[in-house]
């Protein structure tokens, strides 16, 4: 135990100081995010700040392997992001093509997926269909995917997707009492002081790819290791995931190029309202509070189960009626 406290209080320490280095390294070779027609920040600020989470992180749960603290094919599922952090540093460099980036997303997801295993039939009281391979398989590959890319979307306020990482491997946490959720979660805090309104560095697309990754595929091993339900990491994510799913269809509903950058999601048309980074991130905690009580409860009666993910999307989409009064979608 007093090897795992050590750790955990060192990951966040080094996290911080790292995060220092790489912000005087961006400056230095101007690796700075500049104010665009998506962005909500006005300010020049470096980026690639998640370079000091990726190196914490994979020094850390290389130490949790090696002491039989983590499984085998969560270890080898977790280095197959270090091909995808490679990848998303060079594209906070250079900016890389699309279509090649997506390409390395799939053969990442797709090489972690197959490590853990596959998807184990999720339990849905009856509802077969999701119990075939052959379609919840693509899904899971194709949901990996959008959440790796959908994170990154995800990350343009100071703070926010620092915030849902550490909810959400807090409430993991809770649930299943596996240590490598509190490395992430120091990797993540030690950064969040730099990231904190007003941020000092952003995470860039090397920082929020990878936490997309690792949150979806620890999200999966849980899954599988019935530990955590894949439906209940549905819901704590889903503050992430229901803003970029919901902004991508109706953007798609108004024949918009959905290519072109744009700044639509529930989150940015919040600030767009007038709040500020800090009120948006003191939301997004209340928010993933709420949800981790329904959580709970589905966890405790399994009859509320469907009622309780649909109300859990019920108040997600209440939220987003709410920020359409504040700042129309046009």
């Amino acid at each position: 135990m007093s090897f795992l406290v050590i750790l955990i209080v060192l990951a966040g320490l080094l996290s911080f100081f790292l995060t220092g280095i790489v912000r005087k390294w961006a400056i230095k070779y101007n690796v700075i995010s500049h104010p665009s027609s998506r962005s909500i920040n006005n300010t020049k600020t470096p980026q690639g700040g998640g370079l000091a989470i990726i190196i914490v992180w994979y020094l850390g749960i290389l130490l949790l392997f090696l002491k039989g603290i983590v499984a085998a094919d969560l270890f080898y599922a977790l280095l197959c992001g270090l091909v995808l952090a490679v990848v998303s540093l060079i594209d906070d460099v250079v900016d890389l093509n699309p279509l090649l980036r997506l390409i390395i997303h799939f053969v990442v997801s797709i090489a972690a997926f197959y490590i853990l295993g596959g998807l184990r039939k999720p339990i849905t009281s009856g509802i077969d269909i999701l119990s075939t391979p052959f379609l919840t398989y693509p899904l899971a590959i194709i949901g990996m995917v959008w959440f790796i890319n959908l994170y990154n979307f995800m990350d343009g306020a100071d703070g926010f997707a620092s915030i849902e990482a550490i909810s959400v491997s807090l409430v993991l946490f809770i649930s299943t009492g596996s240590f490598e959720l509190l490395l992430l979660l120091a990797a993540v805090l030690g950064f969040l002081y730099w990231n904190w309104p007003k941020a000092k560095i952003f995470l860039g697309d090397v920082g929020s790819t990878q936490l997309g990754f690792i949150l979806v595929v620890l999200g999966i091993y849980y899954h599988n290791a019935l530990d955590f339900s894949i439906f209940n990491w549905l819901m704590i994510t889903a503050p992430f995931w229901f803003d970029a799913t919901l902004t991508l269809f109706r953007r798609w509903r108004n024949g918009e190029s959905l290519g072109q950058a744009h700044k639509k999601h529930i989150y940015q048309r919040y600030l767009q309202a007038g709040h500020t980074h800090l009120q948006l991130d003191m939301a997004l905690i209340v928010i993933n509070v709420v949800i981790f009580i329904l959580i709970l409860i589905y966890r405790k009666w399994d009859f509320t189960k469907i009622p309780i993910y649909l109300l859990c999307l019920v108040f997600l989409y209440w939220i987003n009626k709410k920020v359409d009064k504040m700042f129309p979608f046009v």
